[in-house]
């Protein structure tokens, strides 16, 4: 199976960024997919106005593209920053006000998986503290993401590139995870298996797939090294993807990935047209 009949969506917070947010969706459009995610688009708000959003939502509706993912307020994404919810103070509070802003807007646009970035340890903060904060929370964010029928997703990053950020395995983002849903009683609160990320901390992710794709609730991906378009690393991502199929997951996977040197529409040249729109 491989790259064939596979459901993907296009990360416009990584792709097309040579363009102006609103045009994004038309641009995937025009490549040929018909679903995208995004991180956050607002770093500097979790309250964007309602015509910002509303711009948003007329911008994927007019392209004919389905939002599939959309990561809660996160901070300076790109950028130090790699979550809020876990953080002390201004910031824990920003990703506060901004759950039911995200997941009306998620609700809004038929959007049903909502990712919520851990945040970074910070010095002078307990761990042990953090991670109360951030079960608070999660909670909290499981429980809007519920309200619309969504999934709240939880991800481990690598820690090359994320030293400071403490979920940087898979047993670690599995571990919130399942306290997440022993908190609420919903089982809403489900892995995001990026394997650009798990294969940058050195873990085996033929195992990963098997032991994890039943708490999976969405896939990226990204070759390694370089974070590149599949066939620019060395990641037998056809071969993973297949295995995941194989072991039951039948959600979306997001294309993650750098462009490179040239515009992000050129950098889809290893999947045939007729394979990008989401099934």
């Amino acid at each position: 199976m491989g790259f064939t009949d596979q459901r993907f969506n296009v990360n416009l917070s990584i792709l097309f960024t040579e363009l102006p947010l609103l045009e994004r969706p038309a641009a995937a459009a025009a490549a040929g997919f018909t679903a995208v995610e995004l991180w956050w688009p607002w770093i500097e708000t979790p309250t964007p106005e309602a015509s910002e959003l509303d711009a948003l939502k007329k911008a994927l509706e007019d392209a004919g593209t389905q939002l599939t993912g959309l990561n809660f307020y996160a901070g300076q994404l790109p950028g130090p920053d790699r979550g809020a919810l876990s953080v002390p103070g201004e910031e824990s509070d920003r990703f506060r006000a901004n759950i039911a802003v995200a997941a009306d807007f998620a609700a809004s646009v038929g959007c049903t998986a909502l990712n919520a970035l851990y945040g970074n340890r910070v010095e002078g903060a307990d761990p042990a503290e953090q991670d109360a904060l951030a079960l608070e929370n999660l909670v909290l964010a499981a429980r809007a993401a519920d309200r619309i029928g969504a999934v709240l997703l939880v991800e481990a990053l690598n820690k090359p590139e994320s030293p400071l950020y403490p979920l940087v395995s898979a047993p670690a983002a599995i571990e919130v995870v399942d306290k997440v849903n022993e908190a609420t009683g919903l089982g809403n609160a489900k892995f995001l298996m990026d394997l650009y990320h798990l294969s940058m901390n050195g873990e085996d992710l033929e195992q990963v797939i098997d032991a994890y794709t039943a708490k999976t609730g969405h896939v990226q991906i990204a070759d390694n090294p370089g974070r590149g378009a599949p066939g620019t690393g060395g990641l037998d991502l056809a071969g993973l993807l297949d295995r995941l199929r194989k072991a039951g997951y039948e959600g979306h996977v997001g294309l993650e990935y750098k462009p490179g040197d040239r515009p992000s529409a050129d950098a889809f040249d290893w999947l045939p047209r007729a394979d990008r729109a989401a099934r």
